[in-house]
């Protein structure tokens, strides 16, 4: 055996449990896991560029990146319908799964099976951490911290760009029939701030529903039809612009808002180019 080989058990044998603050205690994972299940898109992304080709081998129909890993790997149903059987026929070393994204009840009956890493990201702080906490659950420290770094560092460009300018309010929908929009304490609200822009929602929690008359009162200078969950088009574009006159619509790449793992990289230029194109419409 190689030095770093050596190196590589010690460390193994070593490994402390790691306190999991969604859940409030600590998961034990005495060895680097080797066959995971992601049930989040944006978390399995994440997998990916931590370099865990090989170990990754469960994730949800909704995982569409990289796209090779959606064509490849098997598929464990979707995010809020787990297929708990296929999962347990994997054999998986560890869960990873989110407190939104993913169902109580499923979370409880996956944690007979395996070790259970769950995730609640709400803020950017909260997606850094979880970024770090994933690499050292998995043995990429240093992949994952060259992700935080470049996340930091887009983050910090984009608070420069747009510190001096005053906050735009945006509407942001997620959903038709009833249309539903993003409260105060959501991961999508705090992109919102972070691009420069005031949410008109903010006075409410969650996904709550709304109206276009209810919209209408509030004002908003955007409203942004985002691309996920439900996938605005042009049509409802010119539908709600209609009933909206006042405010410019724009459909807005949902993934760049709500996306908390190594996508995050490309965000913050993103909502540069969104700010240009709002400030341009103005």
């Amino acid at each position: 055996m190689d030095n770093n080989a050596i190196k590589h058990t010690e460390v193994v044998a070593n490994r402390q449990p790691l306190f999991c603050p969604a859940f409030n205690k600590l998961i034990d994972l005495p060895t680097q896991p080797q066959k995971i299940v992601s049930l989040v898109p944006s978390q399995t992304e994440l997998l990916f560029d931590l370099g865990l080709d090989d170990r990754v081998i469960g994730i949800t129909k909704f995982c569409i990146h990289p796209n090779e890993w959606f064509r490849s790997k098997t598929r464990i149903g979707g995010t809020k319908d787990v297929d708990i059987e296929k999962i347990k026929s994997l054999n998986p070393d560890l869960i990873i799964a989110n407190k939104e994204e993913n169902i109580k009840q499923q979370i409880e009956a996956l944690e007979l099976i395996a070790p259970v890493w769950l995730t609640d990201v709400n803020t950017l702080d909260d997606a850094l951490q979880m970024i770090e906490d994933i690499g050292q659950l998995t043995g990429t420290t240093n992949q994952s911290q060259l992700i935080c770094d470049k996340i930091k560092a887009g983050f910090n460009n984009l608070k420069h760009e747009t510190s001096n300018l005053q906050p735009n309010t945006a509407c942001y929908l997620i959903w038709q029939n009833p249309y539903m929009t993003t409260g105060c304490d959501t991961f999508i609200n705090s992109m919102l701030q972070q691009a420069g822009f005031q949410n008109i929602f903010a006075d409410k929690e969650r996904y709550p529903e709304t109206s276009i008359d209810e919209i209408k009162a509030r004002q908003p200078q955007f409203i942004f039809l985002s691309s996920e969950p439900y996938p605005f088009k042009q049509k409802h574009l010119d539908e709600i612009q209609a009933q909206v006159p006042q405010a410019k619509v724009l459909l807005v790449d949902g993934e760049m808002f709500s996306w908390y793992g190594s996508r995050l990289i490309a965000s913050p230029k993103y909502f540069q180019k969104l700010m240009a194109v709002c400030m341009h419409k103005i």
